[in-house]
């Protein structure tokens, strides 16, 4: 991957990826996906909250041990379960764990898996993101981008902490009434956004979601831009 994208820099190209997916295949009639043997490495005070997210996951504790304030655990998960958790679970334990996961086999399906429990902020339009809109936003979860990124119809510019996708407006900017009340934007005060790598970025997007890549962005957009494509899709 890192080979194609030093290329598509060169050449001046851009693709889009969709959320990995696993393989399935039937034997005599049933439905059968990989599992894989994972095993972590946390510390104490991190580990009822790793369990509980791989439990969320499918994930079946087979051995656990407490050692020098270090736990070890070792599950069996379905690979569906894993995608996506490394950031999450880089989050979870401050850096300190350590995940390791290999192919194990494959068993019966293991039950659909709800990874994600929160929805995205679409851009409505067209145009250049203001700090007006951006700094009213932040307050419903992380940003993406910064002030003046352009931005397009479909495009995610932020995480809505919700659930649900938000549909918003971020080339709004406030009307200006008289010259005092153009000088408010210096008391706007923006939490810096959340700038994904592509690995980041690949482990962050949803099923109906692609990474935009481009020679000097990585973007998330939605499958179907408009919002009337969306609602007949679901």
């Amino acid at each position: 991957m890192a080979v194609l994208i030093e290329t598509m820099r060169r050449e001046g190209f851009e693709l889009q990826v969709g959320a990995p997916e696993v393989i399935f295949h039937e034997e005599k009639g049933v439905k059968m996906e990989p599992f894989e043997k994972c095993m972590i490495n946390v510390p104490d005070e991190s580990a009822g909250s790793v369990i509980e997210q791989m439990g969320k996951r499918r994930g079946i504790i087979q051995d656990m041990k407490s050692e020098r304030g270090l736990t070890f655990l070792e599950f069996s998960i379905p690979t569906r379960g894993l995608l996506g958790f490394r950031r999450e679970f880089t989050t979870m334990t401050r850096g300190e764990g350590i995940l390791a996961s290999a192919f194990d086999k494959y068993a019966p399906y293991g039950g659909d898996i709800n990874k994600r429990e929160v929805g995205s902020m679409i851009s409505a339009c067209d145009g250049a993101a203001m700090t007006f809109s951006l700094f009213n936003l932040q307050e419903r979860g992380p940003i993406f981008i910064e002030p003046q990124t352009e931005v397009y119809e479909g495009m995610i510019v932020g995480e809505h902490l919700k659930g649900s996708d938000l549909i918003v407006n971020v080339i709004k900017n406030k009307q200006l009434t008289n010259m005092r009340a153009s000088g408010t934007d210096e008391a706007m005060r923006l939490t810096p956004p959340r700038v994904m790598s592509l690995e980041d970025a690949l482990d962050y997007v949803g099923q109906d979601e692609y990474v935009e890549i481009t020679p000097t962005k990585v973007r998330l957009r939605k499958k179907y831009l408009k919002e009337f494509e969306r609602k007949r899709k679901n």
